[in-house]
């Protein structure tokens, strides 16, 4: 792991350890999940323009035809025992 460092005002640090206490987790580990989620966040967007600038092809969209028939069969009962 690499430790980050960074500098917040007083208020912020205060909201920060009073979140992280009401959750029951501690401030580093709240504040890895806040930096987790924020960054997840960004690359959703990124990879949402991407859709928005390149779609899928027509022989791309075929294969959700293929995912729209719904999950296979389940043959367990014709196994024999």
């Amino acid at each position: 792991m690499t430790m980050l460092s960074f500098r917040v005002d007083s208020d912020e640090a205060n909201q920060i350890r009073n979140l992280a206490d009401s959750l029951g987790v501690d401030r580093s580990e709240f504040l890895r999940q806040a930096a987790r989620m924020y960054v997840l966040k960004i690359k959703s967007e990124e990879d949402a323009s991407i859709w928005e600038e390149k779609p899928l092809s027509s022989e791309e969209q075929q294969l959700a035809e293929i995912a729209d028939w719904g999950p296979a069969e389940d043959w367990a009962d014709w196994r024999q025992s």
